[in-house]
């Protein structure tokens, strides 16, 4: 099947989202474990890694008996763009949180699938042939420009 507990807890947190009307969710983590069948950290990890700013989505959690964790998917504007973006990669990016945040860029309208491709592509650690730090600085720069170029010109 090629769907591994992870790939599933996610598809599963998405599509809630998708179906929520205010594009937020709150789950309590040990219910989704055990609707799983998994541990509780199993659920930490998925959350932590995949609904991170780079993807689009905000994640609160509040611990203790009536705890929850709550994602909300936040959408980039003009305004917003080049300056949320700075603050969350600094001077270095490494090649997964670029093409995450790529993704998010075409999941939101701001450049079409061709345009997303060719980014990652750029960004590559095989076209950036040379080693880290170095490496993950070049592509922070390449990125930065290219996020100018797309915030400006938003139609």
């Amino acid at each position: 099947m090629g769907n591994n507990i992870s790939d599933i807890i996610e598809q599963y947190l998405k599509r809630i989202l998708e179906e929520s009307d205010f594009d937020m969710v709150e789950i309590q983590r040990s219910e989704l474990a055990e609707q799983f069948h998994c541990v509780p950290s199993q659920i930490n990890y998925v959350i932590s890694t995949r609904f991170t700013v780079d993807h689009g989505y905000i994640v609160e959690s509040k611990r203790g008996g009536g705890g929850y964790i709550r994602i909300r998917r936040v959408k980039l504007d003009r305004e917003h763009l080049v300056l949320e973006v700075l603050r969350s990669l600094g001077d270095e990016i490494s090649q997964a949180t670029g093409e995450a945040l790529i993704e998010r860029l075409y999941r939101e309208g701001w450049v079409t699938r061709r345009e997303a491709q060719m980014l990652q592509n750029m960004l590559r650690r095989e076209v950036l042939a040379v080693d880290l730090p170095l490496r993950d600085k070049l592509r922070a720069k390449l990125l930065y420009g290219a996020l100018q170029v797309i915030a400006a010109h938003r139609d």
